[in-house]
């Protein structure tokens, strides 16, 4: 009996020193193993503080691994700009994905509080920041679609030479499956039409309506028929009346219904700005002898620049006359004001909004 009950204790007190080191253990496996978008461990959050000690997000100095996505509204200046702008470009570049969302809201308060001071940087940045878009993060990945959004209104046309890599990505991600991905990449090319000049614009966008992928083709349509109510009679001529009118003939055929809507929606504006600039030009003239009024109606224009296919599918869609039920509602633009035409499917006519303001 003494010999078992010795054994029993010696059994009692190995046990004991079993549990005793797997709850060190565990405690190892924590401060090696640390958790992310969490309650980070104490060698996580030391860590993230050593590795940047400049950077600093909306004010306050980054430790922690959680992203916040601040709306640009609330975004507050840095308390130490060279700081910031003296690492920016080795952040953005880190594989350390919270050290970069901390570099790119760096970004997008410098283009609000210091965009002179920014702009040097930008020819290096761009690429940083569609290297960013395309993180397969969606932490980073709608960071970087923010910052976009951010610098297309703080740098407006001078934005053109740099946009050619943006662009694909912002209509790649428009078009994705991802929600809130895809409403930042919306809000960043609805900040693209409206700041940066459709005269410039349009041909960036132009070679992306006949991309291969349909999404693509599709984005870049709505924001292509976005663009044209922006410009002014003159930006109208130096594009080109004709070339607008077959890039939405095209369209109308195009596979997604999203593009052939865009492309309605392109026909009934240009079919506004070209009978509202025959009428002014017959206005001019009205002592000279009077053109034939077949030679300048909009279906003579479309018969002579359209193969008759394509000709009859843009009649089609603005056949309908004012008098047939067609609502003409006045937007202003930053250009001054253009005219759509919209019709109910009950060929309801609806009055005017006065005053309407709409971003391009």
């Amino acid at each position: 009996m003494k010999m078992s009950a010795s054994a029993l204790k010696d059994l009692n007190v190995s046990q004991s020193a079993n549990l005793e080191n797997g709850k060190d253990n565990s405690v190892k496996s924590c401060i090696s193993k640390p958790v992310l978008n969490g309650n980070s461990c104490a060698k996580k959050e030391e860590s993230s503080l050593s590795a940047c000690p400049d950077a600093v997000t909306n004010g306050n100095v980054a430790g922690n691994a959680d992203v916040e996505y601040i709306d640009s509204e609330n975004l507050v200046d840095l308390p130490d700009v060279d700081a910031a702008l003296s690492t920016l470009v080795k952040r953005l570049d880190s594989k350390d994905w919270v050290m970069t969302c901390e570099a790119l809201n760096n970004v997008r308060q410098l283009a609000m509080y210091h965009k002179e001071r920014l702009q040097e940087l930008l020819e290096p940045l761009v690429p940083l920041i569609v290297k960013s878009v395309k993180n397969p993060r969606s932490a980073v990945c709608k960071t970087a679609l923010m910052t976009c959004a951010d610098i297309f209104k703080a740098y407006g046309d001078l934005m053109v030479d740099s946009i050619d890599p943006l662009l694909m990505q912002l209509f790649l991600k428009a078009s994705q499956d991802k929600r809130f991905v895809c409403e930042a990449a919306e809000a960043a090319l609805i900040s693209m039409t409206s700041w940066i000049s459709p005269l410039l614009l349009l041909p960036r966008m132009q070679p992306y309506l006949k991309n291969r992928n349909p999404r693509i083709r599709a984005k870049a349509s709505v924001c292509f028929s976005k663009s044209v109510p922006c410009l002014d009679v003159q930006g109208i001529r130096e594009y080109g009346m004709d070339k607008l009118i077959q890039i939405a003939a095209t369209q109308l055929s195009d596979q997604l219904p999203e593009s052939r809507e865009a492309a309605r929606n392109l026909a009934l504006e240009l079919q506004v700005i070209y009978e509202k600039s025959q009428a002014s030009t017959s206005d001019e003239n009205e002592s000279e002898p009077s053109v034939s009024q077949d030679a300048e109606s909009w279906e003579a224009f479309c018969q002579s620049k359209l193969s008759a296919l394509s000709a009859q599918a843009i009649l089609r869609v603005t056949s309908t006359t004012p008098k047939e039920g067609v609502a003409s509602t006045t937007k202003t633009t930053k250009e001054g004001v253009a005219s759509t035409t919209n019709t109910t499917k009950e060929g309801v006519t609806s009055a005017p909004k006065e005053g309407l303001a709409v971003d391009c």
